[in-house]
């Protein structure tokens, strides 16, 4: 094996056990930013390859999304504590779900582009969330 496929095989695991490790000592707080940020990555990474014309690449990013937004993000929901709020937030994850199908489907810019600020808007509401917690303990 050449040092150039040792040392990337090296690096994917470094980076590998990196995530590992801050999902395994991650608050529940930090766990739900993780998810929005990794969303968000994924479908810059969808935009990128739609630009570059990979559609293998765009499509598998955007699942990679779908996936997210849907077992991560929405199964984290709490129904019974977080009442009318859980619900519309589920609603709106499903319909995020939709724009990314359409996004896929039609190779739509402006639907990824609606999912990012609609992402970027919750993630910005999850981090003063966080922010205002820190303040009062």
């Amino acid at each position: 094996m050449s040092f150039g496929i040792a040392a990337r095989r090296g690096a994917a695991a470094y980076s590998s056990v990196g995530v590992e490790t801050g999902v395994s000592t991650a608050d529940p707080h930090k766990l739900i930013l993780m998810l929005f940020e990794g969303a968000l990555l994924q479908i810059g990474t969808a935009a990128i390859a739609l630009e570059n014309k990979d559609v293998p690449g765009k499509g598998m990013a955007i699942s990679k999304a779908i996936e997210i937004i849907l077992n991560g993000l929405k199964v984290s929901l709490d129904y019974e504590a977080g009442g009318e709020l859980a619900q519309r937030l589920g609603a709106l994850y499903d319909y995020m779900t939709q724009r990314l199908l359409y996004a896929n489907l039609h190779n739509s810019r402006p639907a990824m582009d609606e999912v990012t600020q609609l992402l970027t808007d919750l993630k910005s509401a999850w981090e003063a969330i966080g922010a205002s917690d820190q303040a009062q303990r």
